[in-house]
């Protein structure tokens, strides 16, 4: 029942779930791939969605690593607890991330992999979203985030993706596109200066 899911979500409130459907398993390898988790001892995930990423994450991280997933839809959460059932799920926004390391016992994280919908947010939420990403990076971490192919022709995705990505991370690499997912998309990896 993903696609229901996801459907119910994106009508209820497509604010904040920019999906058409849950991210396809190759989107989620190639988004944990550039993550470089095995080296990550912190792990954040935004937007958990139906926890194909989360999915993705818990394979590939460390067993001693620490990992939350943060998504903002309550039905999203529960679905992505009953995907992956030893996951941390959070219900709330992305911007406070820091506040539930602090609460572990962590200052900052290694890696942050983000299916959220940068198109769909105005630009003050881009803006605390991208600020807080950049502040919770240990230095050398990475935050990797994907588009789908269309994304940067929306005014929105354009001035996150050619702008403000590039503005707060001097090191943005993109690939793609990623053909086996519904749309297309490019993922974008940042790293934040060591």
């Amino acid at each position: 029942m993903p696609w229901l899911t996801f459907m119910k979500e994106v009508i209820r409130d497509n604010r904040t779930t920019g999906a058409f459907g849950p991210s396809s398993r190759r989107l989620a390898e190639v988004v944990t791939d550039l993550a470089r988790l095995q080296d990550a001892k912190v792990i954040v995930e935004y937007g958990s969605g139906e926890g194909v990423f989360t999915e993705a994450v818990l394979q590939k991280k460390a067993p001693d690593a620490y990992f939350i997933a943060l998504e903002v839809s309550a039905s999203l959460v529960e679905a992505t607890k009953k995907r992956c059932p030893t996951a941390t799920v959070i219900h709330d926004g992305a911007q406070n991330a820091q506040q539930y390391l602090r609460e572990a016992g962590h200052e900052h994280c290694d890696a942050i992999v983000s299916g959220l919908p940068w198109t769909r947010f105005d630009d003050e939420l881009q803006n605390e979203i991208l600020e807080a990403t950049y502040n919770v990076l240990a230095p050398g971490g990475r935050f990797v985030t994907f588009a789908y192919a269309m994304s940067p022709l929306f005014p929105s995705g354009r001035r996150f993706f050619r702008d403000k990505l590039p503005g707060r991370f001097p090191d943005v690499t993109r690939v793609g596109p990623i053909w086996k997912n519904l749309p297309p998309c490019h993922v974008y990896m940042a790293q934040k200066p060591a």
